[in-house]
């Protein structure tokens, strides 16, 4: 079977989820993706020779066209010059997330973050996790120097987003301690979603029939205490916010996680704070873990932007095979072996002899089963995002 042909589904899969955009674009978002995940590498070398072999076309042509693609339009050749608009695909890209979701299933996490690849870019990113791992839906790149407040771009990227995820889900929304923020707090609940953000210790906040404000270290003294309950946070008006505080303090840790949310304390776990940590676990995949993009030499911040949309859709593409994969294999997380509220549950040492509980993250075990479904001649079919409970 030809390799055009074995493409045909995830180039459906492609230009169904991004309908707006022009076939020149949809058709090099395919190829820029397909080479992504086959050849385990962002580098438009790479991905241009491999392309050239299995399209029998010339190796320069290629690697033309796949440059193009992300050029700005001013640098475009030829008359019909368009420039792909990123933050157009946001939307529809969490979209197709929403219908690659497990049916049945309407929870779902983001987490906002920031990356740097040296000091060249700064990437703020918000992410959807599962699997301990992160795709990324919505991205800004500044340079790693550019001064300035965050604050226009995440309330932006909020912005693009807003109205993606049915009415109905519950969507939690992580960030941590470094980029708590009143608006930010408010600005995730605009969306409809539920903010659950990290604090500092050094806070002061009243509990429901209290009248004065305390530190809230008194609530988790030491290790092994845990406290939640409904609190106005912040003593200064002009930072206070009325809402769910979330404490722990784990033993054998430094400090306790405290955390603040609209949810009632009944309905919150300080757990699903853990979470957070999956969307390092996509920015590895993104540098050296996987694509490779830490090699990049790019020097137009919409370049940068434009090669994130080809590996997130990707991250897609490996993340919803390699969740099918890993059900088939019945590999569940170790998470599930012990009890949900338990704060270190994916840092706990395994005893003597127990294999680890995921041997291979599904992004790689999604690219392993493209991979094999070369080798078989079939064709590269999309999977389904299945996320644990």
């Amino acid at each position: 079977m030809p390799c055009p042909d074995r493409l045909s589904q995830w180039s459906q899969e492609v230009s169904t989820a991004f309908g707006h955009l022009s076939k020149p674009q949809v058709w090099g978002l395919v190829l820029w993706s397909a080479g992504i995940a086959l050849s385990g590498a962002a580098g438009i070398t790479q991905i241009s020779a491999l392309l050239a072999l299995v399209l029998e076309q010339q190796e320069q042509a290629v690697f033309q066209r796949l440059r193009e693609w992300y050029l700005d339009g001013e640098h475009k050749s030829g008359k019909k010059r368009r420039e792909l608009d990123v933050t157009s695909c946001f939307a529809p890209l969490l979209c197709w997330i929403v219908r690659l979701w497990e049916k049945g299933n309407q929870q779902m996490v983001l987490v906002l973050d920031a990356t740097t690849l040296g000091e060249r870019w700064t990437i703020l990113s918000i992410s959807v996790v599962i699997r301990s791992c992160a795709i990324p839906v919505a991205w800004k790149v500044v340079g790693g120097h550019e001064k300035g407040s965050w604050r226009p771009h995440w309330e932006g990227l909020l912005k693009h987003l807003e109205g993606s995820i049915p009415a109905d889900w519950q969507v939690l929304v992580l960030a941590d301690r470094g980029l708590y923020a009143r608006w930010l707090f408010q600005a995730i609940m605009d969306c409809g979603w539920h903010p659950f953000l990290r604090l500092n210790m050094g806070v002061k906040a009243r509990a429901v029939g209290e009248e004065t404000f305390d530190w809230i270290s008194r609530w988790t003294p030491t290790p092994g205490t845990s406290w939640q309950g409904r609190v106005e946070c912040f003593a200064g008006k002009a930072n206070r916010v009325t809402g769910t505080l979330l404490m722990h303090w784990e033993a054998g840790y430094e400090h306790p996680w405290v955390v603040l949310t609209d949810l009632a304390p009944e309905e919150a776990e300080v757990s699903w704070y853990g979470m957070r940590t999956w969307i390092e676990t996509g920015f590895k995949d993104f540098k050296r873990g996987l694509w490779g993009w830490h090699h990049s030499k790019m020097q137009t911040a919409s370049r940068v932007e434009r090669l994130w949309l080809a590996m997130a859709v990707a991250q897609v593409w490996t993340v919803s095979v390699g969740c099918e994969a890993e059900e088939e294999q019945h590999q569940h997380p170790l998470g599930e072996q012990l009890p949900a509220q338990h704060i270190a549950c994916r840092r706990r040492k395994r005893p003597a002899g127990q294999p680890p509980p995921r041997r291979l993250s599904c992004v790689v075990r999604g690219r392993l089963g493209l991979v094999a479904a070369l080798f078989k001649a079939e064709v590269l079919l999309c999977g389904r995002l299945l996320a644990e409970p």
